[in-house]
């Protein structure tokens, strides 16, 4: 016995876009704001009846259709979720590309198109938020002709300009696109629905060309075998009151009973464990924010459920399970398994940061990212943080690399306690973006300040003009009005005279009856000399050089040239053409 089953909609796009929005207006619910941020960070899932598509679509319903509805995978919108939507993307059967008609494409927009193009998904493009366009006048749940008829001339001329470079975006990737009611083969030419997904205007064409699509030119791949073996995607793993560790999942292929041995991908090794319960969503309940589930015997493709059975402690978010019936079976999914890690492969260097993350989804992404801003990784997992992590990142050689990225994960008892006393850096966040920047922000400034001390620590050049009239005394120490021509002149340097021979060391400053460290290009002050004579060793009118050590005077020029003063740059090639003239080799 064949029938059809639910299609998989992916929902894709880029970050803010609309996509949990343009959901919560279809199933009536307010994910949004109960995301981190307003920003969904994990895939959920949703199942819509046919029932609540023929409501919403009442107005314009024409068609006879067989699926029994609509399932909706949300995805995170964010770059940094690649491989999460690349899942999405793998899983969906049909896909909405969500863009802000006011913005266009962005650069995960184009990644979502790039994905959808990979996997040859078919895609609607749902041109949202056309209740900002200047002019526009909502109506709730509206058909979007039936909204256009009541807009004036003027706006309607800015949404097609605005459609008009959508299809220009869409042809850049080699798609032909046009707006949904010109177009008269849907299977070459892409739809763009403008919708709202805040008054809903254009959601019931949205849905009706979805359906449509799924209906004509789906219905093969949609031909199911009920009895076959089920197979799925783990979303989320997760603890909840008095059921202990669940799973949230997709199950794409086949129906999952009770009772059923399954295998799941787990941290070490694969897990082979057995059904005890099925929870289902309500129809139209997300299922990441659902409360009240209905727990049912079995279960058919496509369907996001809730798994309740023993031993899930070590599975992985991200990975896959399938229905097993002999050690074979158990055998060649251990091996697809294996297969599918070694593509992640998460190479860790000697020396770098600690990274935690709650699924393996999320895991994948942050390694990407941390490798494309060149950040080294030491270890990276899956899981809580606990004391080993601390350790592990104390005992990395630089301060920089002794951290550890928290994503959406607990800090275990005594981690902060440890962190503290080895030094180490906690960052922990909800929202992957903020964890990034917050480490980039942190490691710049750790960076400046580090440079700060070398420079800090640094002789820096400079060259004095000594004043002849200002003579307070001639030796033990000599006391000279000086002028500080270039650079900047700080106690205890030793000085030359342009010749290269010694002219003494810089005991002590004073400007104004005042004693100072540091004296600036373009200041006048008295300057106590030691180990020279006025009128013996010096004439009181020379120019003199502070002395750069030639350890010092190598890094300067190869790393901190820049951050001379035009004067100061000029003064120390000066100085370094009287060190190179007995040495050419000096200070390189």
């Amino acid at each position: 016995m064949k029938q059809l089953r639910t299609p998989i909609v992916s929902v894709l796009g880029h970050v803010d876009h609309g996509k949990t929005t343009l959901l919560d207006k279809i199933r009536r619910t307010r994910v949004t704001a109960k995301e981190a941020g307003g920003i969904t960070q994990h895939i959920g899932a949703t199942e819509i009846p046919i029932d609540l598509i023929k409501q919403i679509c009442k107005d314009i319903w024409n068609v006879k259709v067989t699926i029994p509805g609509l399932l909706f995978i949300d995805t995170p919108g964010h770059k940094a979720f690649t491989n999460l939507r690349r899942r999405g993307g793998a899983l969906a059967d049909l896909a909405i590309l969500i863009v802000d008609v006011n913005e266009g494409f962005k650069p995960q927009t184009e990644e979502a198109v790039s994905i959808l193009r990979t996997f040859k998904t078919p895609f609607v493009v749902a041109a949202n938020k056309i209740d900002r366009i200047p002019g526009w006048q909502s109506s709730e749940y509206a058909p979007f002709l039936k909204s256009w008829a009541q807009q004036d001339d003027f706006t309607k001329q800015k949404l097609e300009n605005k459609i008009y470079e959508l299809i220009g975006d869409l042809y850049r990737f080699g798609f032909s696109a046009d707006r949904f009611d010109r177009i008269k083969d849907f299977t070459r030419t892409v739809a763009i629905v403008p919708i709202s997904a805040i008054t809903g205007e254009g959601i019931p064409e949205l849905l009706m060309i979805l359906v449509g699509l799924a209906q004509k030119y789906l219905e093969e791949n949609l031909r199911l075998q009920v009895e076959g073996k089920a197979k799925g995607t783990i979303l989320e793993v997760k603890e909840e009151k008095g059921l202990g560790i669940t799973c949230d999942v997709i199950l794409y292929d086949g129906t999952l009973k009770v009772g059923d041995t399954i295998a799941i991908a787990g941290k070490d090794d694969v897990i082979v464990t057995h059904v005890k319960g099925i929870l289902k969503p309500r129809p139209a309940k997300e299922m990441r924010v659902e409360s009240k589930f209905q727990s049912v015997k079995s279960v058919t493709a496509a369907a996001g459920v809730k798994l309740v059975a023993p031993n899930l402690e070590g599975v992985l978010a991200g990975s896959e399970f399938e229905a097993v019936e002999s050690e074979e079976d158990i055998k060649n999914f251990r091996e697809r398994v294996k297969k599918e890690y070694e593509e992640i492969s998460i190479q860790t260097d000697e020396e770098g940061v600690v990274l935690k993350t709650d699924t393996l989804g999320s895991l994948e992404a942050l390694i990407n990212e941390l490798k494309e801003i060149e950040i080294p990784i030491k270890k990276a997992e899956v899981g809580d943080v606990d004391k080993r992590d601390v350790v592990e990142a104390s005992a990395n050689r630089d301060e920089l690399n002794r951290v550890i990225l928290a994503f959406n994960v607990k800090l275990l008892p005594g981690v902060e306690e440890e962190a503290a006393k080895y030094g180490v850096r906690i960052f922990k966040e909800d929202i992957i973006y903020t964890l990034l920047d917050k480490v980039k922000q942190w490691r710049e400034e750790e960076k400046l300040a580090r440079e700060r001390q070398k420079i800090e620590a640094l002789v820096k050049p400079a060259k004095i003009k000594l004043l002849k009239e200002f003579i307070f005394r001639r030796s033990k120490p000599a006391v000279v009005g000086v002028k500080i021509l270039a650079g900047e002149l700080r106690k205890d340097v030793r000085l030359i005279k342009p010749d290269g021979s010694p002219a003494g060391v810089v005991r002590s400053m004073q400007k104004e009856g005042e004693n100072v460290s540091v004296a600036k290009e373009g200041e006048e002050l008295a300057v106590a000399i030691d180990g020279v004579t006025i009128g013996r060793h010096l004439e009181g009118d020379e120019v003199l050089y502070v002395d750069v050590p030639e350890r010092h005077a190598k890094i300067l020029e190869r790393d901190l040239m820049d951050t001379l003063s035009e004067e100061a740059k000029k003064a120390f090639k000066e100085f370094l053409e009287i060190k190179r003239k007995e040495n050419p080799f000096w200070g390189k």
